[in-house]
Parts: structure tokens; sequence; C-alpha cells
């Protein structure tokens, strides 16, 4: 069964984002029962061969691969599927026509250009036979629109309603800093606004996940607030907390702990 179709039968999915192109990470996902691997191109210095290598060695070992683009552009989500993704996220949007693009991109590959646009706004029809063999050739693509601004917010029902949306991802560094609470991921304004985007994208019959590299019981809050797809953290912030965390335990334990050394936190950042 693919991601989309679990996602369609109303399962939750579970992954994280890496940034490391070593061959042994498909089977540390692997071994951790995780349904698909984020890679995020926007934040990251991968680029479109490693993107590609890393997507293909994760569908060997049967994790799904999906790719943020560094922007909304339909051309780089083309690329990324041509790569190996099933997936395709797309940063910061706020417009009807960005996602239409997007959803164009991941449905509706390989047509392009004025006939693609008219068939996106509802002006031309596309042949049975045409539809049968886009579907077949985007079969199993995932599209999704990364939701991390006011903006968005106010456009929220309209940006939802775009045919061939699958998923939204909340970024939550990126809405906390539209919403002028930088990092304040236990504001109310901020739990207020991932609130509102969890429930409206529900209601949509659209996918959901929010985005942290924090600690695994903020995942299962907003799971249960009606998130049914858990990103958690990266490989370099669960290496670093970890790191941190047995290099202090020696430390205290042979007495080298300095108290700047104990003051250092173990979180990183989110996107």
């Amino acid at each position: 069964m693919d991601l989309l179709q679990k996602l369609k039968n109303g399962q939750n999915i579970y992954g994280t984002c890496f940034t490391s192109t070593a061959p042994g990470w498909p089977l540390v996902f692997k071994k951790a029962a995780l349904d698909f691997a984020f890679i995020d191109t926007e934040h990251t210095a991968i680029n479109r061969a490693d993107m590609a290598k890393m997507c293909q060695i994760m569908q060997v070992y049967g994790i799904t691969p999906i790719v943020r683009i560094p922007s909304p552009d339909p051309y780089l989500a083309c690329q990324c599927i041509d790569g190996g993704a099933k997936g395709v996220i797309a940063p910061y949007l706020e417009s009807v026509e960005q996602i239409r693009e997007l959803a164009g991109a991941t449905k509706f590959r390989p047509l392009k250009g004025e006939i693609l646009q008219k068939v996106l706004k509802g002006e031309q029809a596309l042949s049975a036979e045409m539809k049968t063999y886009l579907n077949n050739y985007n079969k199993g693509n995932i599209c999704i629109a990364n939701i991390e601004s006011v903006p968005a917010m106010n456009k929220l029902d309209d940006l939802l309603s775009v045919p061939g949306l699958d998923a939204v991802f909340i970024g939550p560094h990126d809405l906390s800093i539209s919403l002028g609470i930088p990092e304040q991921y236990d504001h109310p304004v901020f739990e207020k606004a991932v609130k509102h985007i969890i429930h409206t994208t529900r209601n949509k019959g659209l996918s959901i996940a929010i985005h942290f590299s924090l600690e695994p019981e903020r995942q299962a809050k907003w799971v249960k607030e009606g998130a049914n797809i858990v990103v958690h953290s990266t490989d370099i912030a669960l290496f670093s907390q970890k790191l941190n965390a047995d290099i202090s335990a020696i430390k205290k334990a042979v007495g080298d702990m300095t108290a700047g050394e104990a003051a250092i936190p173990e979180d990183m950042p989110v996107v």
C-alpha cells in the first residue's frame, strides 16, 4: 500500500527529516518502522544528484521519500519526482495559484505550458485516455503545501480547496515569526493558530503535519489534536541531542562538568 493510500485510509504515518547522504540511513529508518523520509532541500546544501540518490535508496527499503523544494516552483517539483520523490512540499505558500501549480506538477506531469494551465483552471477538459494515462503516470504522488504565515491562514479555506492538494505541513518556526512571537511554541497565540490550521485542514479531508525537533510529547499532543502525519526531528537534531546528553553525563560522572557546559541546551531549532 502506498503512502497516499494510507493517508486516504485515515492511518497515521511516521517519518523524520534527514540531511545526510550516508548509505546507512535507510536501514536505520527501516528498523524504526518509519513510513517516510523528509528530505529538505530548502534549508540544506543537498544538490539534485544527491537528492535523487537519497530518494531511490529510500524506495528500495520501502521508505517513501518526500522532498521539500527551496521555492514554490513547479519545475523544481517535477525535477524531484523525476529523481525519485513520491511527495513534494513547496514552502511558504500564500496563493491559490501557487498551490494550483504545485498540484499540476505532481498530478499532471508531464503535461506543461498553456494546455496544463487551461486544464488546471477548468477551461479545457482532458480525454478519458489522457486522464487514465496521467493517473497511472502520477500514481501515488503526494502534493503537500507548507502553511507557515498569517497571510496563508487568512486565505486558508481557499488555499485548501485547490483540487489535487493532499496534505499540509505546518512550519512552526516561520509561523511563529509571522505571528510576531518568534519561537514561542507554547504561546496561546501560536497554539490557537496551529489548532485553526489543523482543524480547517482535517475538515477539508486533507492530511496534516507539524515538524518539530523538540520533545516527542509535543508531537503526540498535536496528533491528539488532529494531525495524522508525524514528522519528528532531524538526523542532526537527534544526534546533537543524544551526543550532548551522553557527553554531559560522562563529564558529570567523572567531575569534568563546568557550569557553562551544564547550561548548553539540548534542543535544536525547528523549521
